[in-house]
């Protein structure tokens, strides 16, 4: 469904995703509730039944995922994370590497499909045994090169998610 011509202002100009979800490694995908196409119109992605589970990061109805398709969503902020925000993203990362290398098709969301999925997606790679470096090479190669532009989303990704926890919790008082 159409929505509305895209914001000539918008944040990640040429670079955003041009469909409503990308392949990052067999089986796991990495995606948004809206996108670009390739007209340049906003476009809703409402997902149905192509995955066996979906891990959303906000959440809207309307957006599915069809009923009987497993959910799971974790809200947290596009911005700088709480040591116990951290934590979560990590227990919601491990769960979903868990049913990626179970071998089922996992779809990892949030708004724009850029930051916050990208983190989780980064963190499963990592959990299934890729470099840091190596897993947001990986999402800037498949979803977008303006994927993961949140630094304080890559300086975790480079700390761990377990150190970052603790070091935020150092520095939060």
């Amino acid at each position: 469904m159409r929505t509305k011509r895209r914001d000539p202002d918008d944040e990640y100009g040429d670079d955003s995703p041009r469909e409503p979800w990308s392949e990052v490694a067999p089986g796991l995908w990495m995606g948004g509730h809206v996108y670009t196409a390739v007209d340049g119109i906003s476009t809703r992605a409402i997902v149905t039944d192509q995955f066996d589970v979906v891990y959303s990061l906000t959440q809207k109805e309307g957006y599915g995922p069809a009923p009987g398709v497993e959910h799971h969503v974790l809200r947290i902020p596009d911005d700088v994370l709480t040591a116990q925000q951290i934590r979560d993203v990590e227990e919601f990362a491990a769960s979903a590497a868990s049913d990626y290398i179970a071998g089922r098709h996992v779809l990892v969301r949030c708004w724009a499909g850029m930051n916050r999925s990208g983190l989780v997606v980064a963190e499963v790679l990592i959990q299934s045994g890729y470099t840091a470096a190596d897993a947001i090479a990986m999402i800037r190669k498949y979803r977008s090169p303006a994927a993961l532009s949140n630094e304080s989303f890559v300086a975790y990704l480079e700390t761990g998610l377990g150190l970052a926890a603790e070091l935020s919790g150092l520095w939060s008082g």
